[in-house]
């Protein structure tokens, strides 16, 4: 396998882009290799030893199982920070559970979740039963998950690791109990860029639907600026590397025109006050 082709499902999830895989005789001495911070484990055959092979295959087996029933993944992308992924994540969620579709919205922004607020569930709290996580419900066809969910404090800071933050990642796949019947589509909020959770997450779906595409694929957003614009091109190329299918790219925020006589105002006591603006 080339530099150029994908990296193996097989491959560590912090591992180079370009990985030949583990299991490879060339695992731990191909140039992809340089750098990475399991060339050694790979040379010496760690991974491929039996345990980890088999710890490997229950890994699998465990996405597998928890994804079964999940028909459809969209993941929601953007090289960018700030040009309203979770807006989009939260208003593609709900009107796809408007029209009666079981959704789940899972935020795997481990540092900066902001789903909670956006979904209307901000303060709430998940449940731990022998089936999993119960996430929170914004409405009878819409689960959310969320790690904001699970700290103390709001305004706690997420001060994590890589492999930490893929841990997390794994156990809302695996544990979340989505409830009877599963889900007709499973919308995922990533944080901005192309690093570890969007790698784990897109090894973890290929993982979990072996028999088909990993995931259904991804709505990329940007906003009109090139600032924006060059780190969304990244992230095509990153579904371009990983066999993502793009569904769309959706420009946010690039303007909004309307009549003033269709504007209505309102003052600070929720009145209408159009007619005295006017």
């Amino acid at each position: 396998q080339s530099e150029k082709q994908t990296m193996s499902s097989a491959a560590p999830s912090n591992a180079n882009d370009g990985c030949v895989g583990p299991t490879s005789q060339e695992a731990g001495k191909a140039a992809a290799c340089a750098g990475c911070p399991n060339q050694g484990a790979c040379s010496t055959g760690s991974f491929s030893s039996p345990a980890a092979v088999a710890a490997k295959e229950k890994e699998k087996a465990n996405l597998h199982n928890a994804l079964s029933e999940v028909s459809h993944v969209v993941l929601v992308l953007s090289g960018k920070g700030g040009v309203g992924k979770s807006t989009v994540s939260t208003q593609v969620a709900q009107s796809l559970s408007s029209r009666g579709y079981s959704v789940g919205l899972l935020d795997v922004d481990i540092c900066g979740p902001s789903i909670p607020r956006m979904a209307g569930v901000l303060g709430r709290e998940v449940h731990q039963s022998q089936s999993g996580w119960t996430p929170v419900y914004a409405n009878p066809n819409l689960a959310v998950m969320s790690i904001s969910f699970l700290l103390e404090e709001g305004d706690a800071a997420v001060v994590w690791r890589g492999p930490r933050k893929n841990g997390l990642i794994k156990q809302f796949l695996t544990e979340t109990d989505w409830g009877v019947g599963g889900l007709d589509y499973l919308i995922i909020d990533t944080p901005p860029g192309t690093s570890d959770e969007h790698i784990s997450i897109v090894q973890y779906l290929n993982d979990a639907r072996s028999s088909g595409q990993g995931a259904s694929g991804a709505i990329v957003v940007t906003t009109p600026e090139e600032v924006s614009l060059a780190d969304v091109r990244k992230e095509l190329n990153f579904c371009k590397k990983t066999s993502v299918p793009v569904l769309g790219v959706i420009e946010n925020m690039s303007g909004l025109q309307t009549r003033v006589s269709d504007m209505r105002f309102m003052n600070d006591e929720s009145s209408d006050c159009t007619s005295d603006v006017l």
